[in-house]
């Protein structure tokens, strides 16, 4: 069954905040968490991960002009501390009172717990203002990762953005952790 949009509007006066993450499943650095709402529609958006840094990058001024927008980044220590799912509620909590009067849409399956707020597996592929959101978590994340990879430059952050590749876990395997790497997540 193709997916409708319109099944989230109850009310035509309310407007879609679309929500999604990055970095939530690396081993290092922050998860960033970022709400959209487009003023206007935008060509061509679609999941951060479908498209190059260059776009990704060309998207991100676009949509920063085009809407009203929130980004949140949670640490590593954060996230250690407090755990992903506690951070990850805490997240859509601040992007709800952020959003007054509006309908929240997140790309996957669970709200943790959060009332009124809406999920849907691939919203970052399907929903403009989810795609939105995903880009801005993304370009916020990976610039983020790009200036660690000046501060430990034996990682490689700049290449893999800290994510679980083959290559990162090589160099913590050699060099150890660095006090950005999150040691409540399984790093070898």
């Amino acid at each position: 069954m193709p997916f409708q949009l319109n099944e989230f509007f109850t009310d035509k006066s309310t407007e879609l905040v679309g929500i999604d993450e990055a970095g939530r499943g690396a081993l290092a650095g922050p998860m960033m968490m970022a709400a959209c709402k487009l003023k206007s529609k935008l060509q061509g958006l679609t999941d951060s991960k479908k498209l190059n840094e260059k776009k990704r990058e060309q998207f991100y001024g676009l949509i920063t002009q085009n809407s009203e927008f929130l980004i949140l980044a949670f640490s590593s220590e954060q996230i250690d501390e407090l755990g992903l799912s506690f951070c990850l509620k805490k997240g859509l909590e601040i992007i709800k009172l952020h959003f007054k009067n509006s309908i929240f849409l997140y790309d996957g399956n669970t709200n943790f717990g959060v009332n009124s707020i809406k999920t849907l597996i691939k919203a970052d592929s399907l929903v403009n203002e989810v795609s939105a959101a995903s880009i801005l978590a993304k370009v916020s994340r990976d610039r983020i990762m790009k200036q660690f990879a000046k501060d430990f430059p034996c990682y490689e952050f700049e290449k893999h953005k800290a994510y679980g590749t083959k290559r990162h876990k090589e160099l913590i395997a050699k060099f150890g952790i660095c006090k950005i790497h999150r040691k409540s997540f399984k790093l070898l």
